[in-house]
């Protein structure tokens, strides 16, 4: 598979699963039968948001700046390595593709609650993490034509 096709199924993939937590969590109003509903639609729609940033922002070197530059940042803390952080990043890029158009500050509260489940190893606490997690959304909104926060970070 060539390294193009690869990025976007990746893309794709986690929009898919982004957009199905979503749509399960919105569908879970109708209980089990719209939550189902929910995911598949969700993961759908996931799908096509995930490919449309994997052209923009290609998955691969999304990853690969980050894990060259994050001892760099502000946020980043001594003795920590690419293991912590990069699952902090991944809920940028991920998080952003679920909510693409919106802006971080109005997502915040539901990413730290999904800080929990997708940290995975991480030593990060949420206030260590959030600052990776924000770069990587807007690393990924400067990078979409007309979808930059109107305070320019």
């Amino acid at each position: 598979m060539s390294d193009v096709r690869k990025d976007h199924s990746i893309g794709a993939g986690t929009g898919a699963a982004a957009g199905a937590v979503t749509g399960a969590t919105v569908g879970a109003v109708g209980g089990p039968v719209g939550m189902a509903a929910g995911a598949v639609v969700g993961g759908i729609v996931g799908a096509a948001a995930g490919d449309s940033i994997a052209e923009a922002v290609n998955p691969t070197e999304y990853r690969d700046h980050w894990k060259n530059s994050y001892q760099s940042t502000p946020y980043y803390a001594s003795g920590k390595e690419w293991d912590d952080y990069e699952p902090a990043y991944q809920l940028g890029y991920n998080g952003y593709g679920a909510n693409r158009g919106k802006r971080f500050e109005d997502v915040e509260p539901d990413l730290e609650r999904n800080w929990e489940s997708t940290r995975g190893n991480s030593r990060l606490a949420w206030n260590e993490a959030k600052g990776a997690v924000r770069d990587g959304w807007h690393y990924v909104e400067r990078a979409l034509p007309g979808d930059a926060d109107r305070d320019g970070r």
